[in-house]
């Protein structure tokens, strides 16, 4: 038999406090929307469960025997309810991927504060690139990944937040200095040596494609797999390295930003998961922690 929850969740509360108008009141409903809920549960068993009168309500034979197996399944739904609350508290884990930049200059602070809230709750924090933390979300390997967006990887199944606005910038160091308060062209700077990541990420697919938009081959004197290797790289004057603004160091007197004639579009970082599948609630409390950034053209 096909019946609502909650019309057996509006009997149990009818039927312990024995008052329409008290079990109104603990379900935040009107005293009508009750009576209308047992007339409809009453309607889908033939049976009458409640004898009323003007001064109170009792249970019919037929509902006492419905209260004896509705108490328990009730007590055990709460039960449930308050073991995955209590997890957040006293155990569990919350499964992150993201790449070594990322997590290095975005979620540190992140994963600080939340462990600081709940420090018995174990933060797993799985290391790839972009493209491949789209597999491990796929995979079911973690509740929810941060990444560069756009991402060509990534389908509308999964809810997309995005959290955090960046450029990518061109930085050299004082051997380049003759790149300095000029503006190059795509064309000039490609007569440079360009350090970059590998083509297993997203940004260089980012930085490939802006190139060939401008009909320009991109042949990078270096392909690495870190941006903090490529920082590194570029403050020993082995080339020009293509890198996130936001791992920029502030204080660096040794790098300058090469500036580019064509305005290099803006990309942003977006924390993704699968909202089909049931979310604990350490992961929704993580997730309010990003704050999700306005609509607008990329």
């Amino acid at each position: 038999m096909d019946i609502n929850y909650e019309l057996y969740k509006v009997f149990y509360y009818v039927a312990t406090t024995l008052s329409f108008s008290e079990a109104s009141k603990k379900l935040y409903i009107s005293q009508s929307a009750v009576s209308q809920s047992i007339k409809a549960l009453e309607g889908k068993l033939s049976q009458t469960l409640f004898i009323r009168s003007t001064k109170k309500v009792r249970l019919t034979p037929e509902g006492e025997i419905l209260l004896r197996h509705i108490e328990p399944a009730i007590s055990l739904i709460r039960r449930g309810e308050s073991q995955l609350l209590e997890s957040i508290t006293t155990g569990g884990q919350i499964r992150i991927a993201a790449s070594d930049t990322i997590c290095r200059y975005f979620l540190v602070p992140y994963i600080e504060r939340f462990h600081q809230a709940f420090p018995n709750l174990h933060i797993k924090v799985i290391n790839a690139t972009s493209i491949r933390c789209v597999d491990i979300l796929k995979n079911g390997q973690a509740d929810f990944i941060v990444v560069n967006y756009p991402n060509a990887y990534l389908n509308n199944l999964w809810s997309i937040k995005r959290i955090k606005q960046f450029r990518d910038v061109f930085v050299a160091n004082q051997s380049f200095s003759q790149l300095k308060d000029r503006k190059l062209s795509l064309a000039e700077l490609s007569e440079y040596p360009l350090l970059m990541l590998d083509k297993q990420s997203t940004t260089s697919e980012f930085l490939h494609s802006l190139f060939q938009q401008h009909q320009l081959e991109l042949v990078p004197e270096a392909e690495l797999s870190s941006n903090d290797l490529l920082i590194d790289l570029a403050r020993i004057g082995l080339g020009v390295a293509f890198v996130p603004d936001y791992c920029v160091p502030d204080d660096s007197d040794e790098l300058f930003i090469v500036e580019t004639r064509e305005s290099l579009p803006q990309r942003e970082l977006a924390v993704v998961y699968n909202d089909k599948l049931p979310v604990s609630p350490a992961v929704t409390e993580f997730l309010t922690y990003f704050t999700e950034l306005p609509d607008q053209k990329l």
